[in-house]
Formats: C-alpha cells, structure tokens, sequence
C-alpha cells in the first residue's frame, strides 16, 4: 500500500510503504509508549533514514499515523492499496481518496463518534439522492471504526473538474448548457417530499424575515436601502401563503458541484447543517454576497428546472427571497457573521436592488429572457437570432464552437472521417459583432464581405506558422472558409488559465514562440502586406509539437495601407501603433515593427512596458521599448532589422 500524507518539510507530501503501517500498528496495540521503536525501525530502512536525515521528526508525523491507525478497523481496510489524505474543504471531517485492490476508486469520511447521528443522516439522503439517478457519489458504507470512537462513510470517488473553477473560463452558451443540466437535477432532488408533519412555509419563513428585522433594528443598520428592503418584505409577504414544501440540497452552488469529463454535472455535500425542507424555489437562492452572478449560467438553471416554461410567479418568489437575502446579507457581515465582511453584505444589498430595479420588477436583470442557444451535434453556441446551420453536415460532424468572437463570424471544429477541420463562417446573426473599436456593430453584409476579402490572404501568405487554408466557398446565404485543423490553445483571455498556461512557460520556449511570430511578420512584410488587428487571440499553441500557430489575419491589407474605406480602429488597444488610431494615417512594415514591439511585451512583461516588469535582459528591453516608440522614425525601420538587433541582444546577453 502506499500512503500519501503531508508533512512540515515535504509540501506535497510523503508516501511510505504498508509494511511501515503494520509494524506502527502493532506497536500502537501494545502501548503507545514504544512509538520510539517506530523510529528506531524507521532507521532501518532507507524510506526511514531519508525521513530522519530530512529532520522529519515524531512530533512531525506521528499525528498523521495516528490518523490512519484511526481507519485500520474498517472493514475490507486490507483491500486498500492507497490512502492520500485531502486537504480541501471546510468540514471538520478527515478526507481520504482510496484506491483498492478491485480498482475501485472511493472517497472515505471520518467523524467524531458524536457526529454519528448527523453523518448517518447525511448518508442515508445521498442514498436517496442517488436512487433518483442523480450523478452523485455512490453510497458503499456506513458504520463504526477507531474502536468506536469514529464514524466512517465510504462513497464512489467522481472525476470531473471544480464547477465553480470552470464556469467562468467556458463560452457563454457553454455556461448556459452546464446551468440547464443543474435545472433539471435540483428539479429531480425537489421531487423527494417534505415531512407530512412540517409547519407551514408562510409560518417558517415569516419567523426567519422578522429575526432578521429585529437585528436590523437592535444593532442600528438602519439605512435608506435596508428601510425599503424590509418595506418590500412586509408588503409582499402574502406570497409565502400556501407555497409547497420538499427536501432541500441546502447548498446548490457551483462550489457542489462538478463537471465530469463527458461533460455532466455531478453535485454532491449534502450537508447536515443545510439538508433542510421548504419551499423548494429558496433554492435558487445562492449567488455568493457581494458577487455578480454569471447570467448565462443562472439564465440556464432556471430554464432547465423548468423546463422552458417559468411561470411568472416564480419570479416574484425570487424577488421576495433575494430581498430577504439582501437583508441576511447586511445584517449577518455587519456582526462578522458568515464569513463576510460587512462591505460584501452592502454590496450584496446594492447589487439585489440593481437586480430587482429597487424592487420594482421581479425579473433580474442577469435573467437572459431573449437568449438564443441552438445546437449542433450537441455543441452549444449562441446567436443574436435563429439561424440553420444544417449545412454544416457537408463539412463534418461539430465537435466545437467558437462563437465570442469580434469579428462577426462564427467558427466550427468539425470531423470527417477520422479528419478535423476549422471552418469560419459569416453570414449569421452574432450578438458580440463590433469588427472594430470606433464604428460599433457591423451587419452580416460586411462580415461576409470581410471574411470573402481575407481568404486570399491566407493563400498568398501561407507560411509554416500560418494555419493552412483549405477551401471556400458561397453556401447558406453566407459565406464559409475552411482550414486544417490545430491541436493547439488559445491564448487569450488575458489572465485565462490558457493565458497562464502560455505565460509560465519556460522563457526559451516563449523565446522561441516569439521569433515564430516575428519571423512570420517579415514573411508578410516581404511579400508586400501589413498586418492589422494582430493581438493574443491571434495566437494558438500547440504544447505537445511545442510551436506557435497564428490564426488570424482577417483584417492585413496591401502595403501601404491608407485606411480610406470605412475600416475604422482594429485591434487591442495593447497592440495598435499610433498611426493606426489616426484617420488617413499611412501603415506599413514600420507599424508592424511597433505590432511586434508589442507582442514582445505582451509575452514577457504582461503588456506591461515598464522595465520593473520585463522578465529579459536589458539589452532586449531597450531592443522592445525602440520598437514602440511612438516616433515612427525613432523604431526599426524594418521588420528583418528588429529581428537582427534581437538576435544579437539575445546572444550577447
């Protein structure tokens, strides 16, 4: 068996063999007063000797044995062949990932024996919970070990990724898919019934708003927003009259729930202190105070928990219960109460009202009523209006979509035959069209007309660095060009986990990442073109053949390039060179020296030109910080010589 345990001077960890357990085992059963003969027998053996020698002493990692001679009685414990102890959480129970010898991969619980009946409880409703076909841990067992003196669960261990982690750095239409599948599991987990017995929801619920008045009142908050808040509350409270009561989750946040790899949600922590009953709409009740909810998501939950069909009147309970949620929040972070600083229980206040129109209306702002999502072989993506993209069959089956995108088009990963494509299509309604930072929105007419003059390009300009074009062609009433497909990430957001990913990487792989581009750069101005509106999200990466891709160069013009036709200012404002935000301003290879100037401190200094932030030498920071002058005479006059002069910094350093 191996353990995996933590300790003072290994921060990720210390893994020692079985054989070590036993003998601490049976020295534990004789009298803990021979533990020095653990150390002793410790010497003896290499793992031991390397334990000492690092100066990892009894007092150090006696406890964690201790530990795990506390689940030695469990039964079957001779299956386990692994035990890793987690950190993560804010429960007072011990948590362990177990592999056993049949494979079985398992979450083990251990409690205090005075939690018993709160753990028993706690399992016997994940047992419930998973009758209901709910993707949630699968119960195994329940029962006693430490002599008695702990309790112990054992439960399927789920593979995914942290909900709560990932909704932020999907795609919106993404968001909203993830938040129809939580719709439709909190809808399932509403259909276990309250107690037959349970008082009243209008009884219960107007007895936790006046507790929260009477702190309102005893502890002096007395604010404009908190007066109409309580106002709205009194006023409204006929809505509380004969709701409907069923089990409660207690704690439906992403933070509970998981994205599995095959892209469902699982949920899990079920939690004593929160299983509850009630009305079953408070549920939906939990953006964190303080905080905007992702819309998209939220906009799903609710569409999914019904189905497409929200009655009215789940919006004015929604409204009634944020507004109580509003006064919980300035109340509760007022007294230090719930982990919340009294600035996020304002801010919650301010935030529900912004929501609710100073409760004027019952239906949120973050609620996307007109949204359109449609998709295509089970991919997600959102659009301004319908459109059919059944087209799309010809090329292959969709495997991906790319629909955030500025420049009005929409793109596809697709799949024929055992190869992948990327195909770019204008022509449909986008939500996000604004082509360029001074004109706004443009309509289809111009994205299809755009994307028809850039095809060429890739043809003239095609380079090992450039992806590579494919085909063309007129099709749906609009326009659609294809390229070879990349295995490689995006860069971009800024401060994204690819972001991160790319920016920590060896500084000789950015190093060589950035010649690519520049090197690419001087291809394209040698054969006579300008680039125009080149940023981070012109640039994939492909970490397993370790090379830069650049996938973008819709908008590059014929050098010299006077911008007299309507084109408007393109590109990151971190990018753009002074010339290029002037109208009838000439750009040229010169431009592109400050684009590249640029780029330079966008993948070494995170866009930041001051020198306390470059992460090379001097000289190539003086090398960079030329190319960005915003004196044109003042940059290299040419593409191929900041090239030279890098490469000599570079060599000299």
């Amino acid at each position: 068996m191996l353990i995996c345990l933590p300790f003072k001077n290994k921060p990720h960890g210390f893994v020692f063999d079985m054989h070590l357990l036993r003998v601490y085992n049976f020295i534990q059963c004789k009298h803990r007063k021979h533990r020095m003969k653990m150390v002793i027998y410790l010497k003896k053996l290499p793992i031991g000797r390397q334990m000492i020698g690092d100066g990892i002493f009894m007092s150090e990692w006696c406890p964690y044995l201790d530990e795990l001679f506390c689940i030695c009685d469990i039964p079957d414990f001779d299956s386990f062949v692994k035990i890793e102890l987690i950190e993560k959480g804010q429960s007072n129970d011990k948590k362990y990932y177990i592999e056993t010898s049949d494979n079985r991969r398992m979450l083990l619980r251990v409690t205090d024996i005075g939690e018993f009946a709160r753990k028993k409880a706690e399992y016997e409703m994940l047992e419930r919970i998973y009758a209901l076909g709910i993707l949630t841990p699968q119960p195994y067992e329940f029962g006693l070990c430490n002599s008695s003196k702990s309790c112990y669960s054992l439960s399927g261990w789920l593979n995914g990724e942290d909900a709560e982690t990932l909704i932020p750095n999907i795609s919106e239409a993404e968001q909203y898919n993830f938040g129809l599948k939580a719709g439709a599991v909190l809808r399932k987990i509403h259909t276990l019934p309250a107690p037959d017995n349970a008082e009243p929801w209008g009884v219960r619920f107007r007895e936790k708003v006046q507790k929260r008045v009477d702190l309102y009142n005893e502890h002096n908050l007395k604010s404009e927003n908190g007066d109409r808040i309580i106002q709205y509350l009194h006023d409204k409270q006929s809505l509380l009259d004969g709701r409907p009561q069923t089990f409660w989750h207690g704690d439906f946040n992403l933070g509970n729930h998981m994205v599995t790899p095959d892209g469902e949600i699982a949920t899990f922590d079920y939690n004593y202190w929160n299983m509850d009953y009630g009305d079953p709409w408070w549920e939906f009740v939990i953006i964190p105070w303080g905080k905007e909810p992702p819309a998209h998501y939220f906009t799903g939950m609710i569409n999914g928990y019904f189905n497409n069909d929200t009655p009215h009147e789940f919006f004015d309970m929604l409204s009634y219960y944020y507004a109580c949620d509003a006064l919980s929040a300035l109340c509760y972070s007022s007294m230090g109460m719930e982990q919340c600083v009294p600035e996020d229980g304002k801010r919650h206040m301010e935030n529900i009202l912004q929501w609710f129109d100073n409760m004027q209306t019952s239906v949120p702002i973050w609620y996307l009523k007109d949204l359109c999502i449609q998709w295509l072989d089970g991919v997600p993506y959102k659009l301004k209006a319908p459109f059919d993209f059944s087209f799309l069959s010809k090329y292959g089956r969709v495997f991906k979509v790319f629909d955030e995108q500025g420049s009005g088009n929409i793109s596809f990963g697709v799949e024929n035959n055992g190869k992948k494509y990327f195909v770019k299509f204008a022509g449909a309604p986008m939500p996000n069209y604004i082509a360029n930072r001074d004109s706004g929105a443009i309509d289809t007419t111009k994205a299809i007309k755009f994307l028809k003059a850039a095809v060429p390009f890739y043809a003239k300009l095609a380079h090992p660095t450039l992806i590579k074009f494919v085909t063309a062609e007129e099709i749906c009433g609009g326009y659609a060009a294809v390229f070879e497909w990349e295995d490689a990430i995006g860069i971009e957001p800024k401060d994204s986990p690819d972001y991160m990913r790319f920016m920590q990487m060896p500084i000789e792989k950015k190093m060589k990442a950035f010649e690519d581009i520049v090197e690419f750069h001087a291809h394209v101005a040698a054969k006579g073109y300008v680039a125009l509106d080149f940023y981070d999200g012109s640039i994939l990466y492909d970490y397993d053949k370790e090379k830069v891709i650049i996938c973008d160069i819709d908008l590059y013009q014929k050098s010299p390039f006077i911008n007299v036709d309507g084109l408007g200012i393109v590109g990151s404002a971190r990018y753009v060179s002074p010339e290029e935000c002037v109208k009838d301003a000439v750009m040229d290879e010169i431009t592109n020296v400050y684009t590249m100037g640029a780029t330079a401190f966008a993948l070494f200094a995170y866009g930041d030109r001051s020198p306390e932030a470059w992460t090379l030498s001097a000289e190539q920071y003086a090398v960079a910080k030329k190319a960005v002058n915003d004196d044109r005479s003042e940059r290299q006059q040419s593409i191929e010589q900041l090239i030279t002069e890098w490469r000599a910094r570079y060599e000299h350093r």
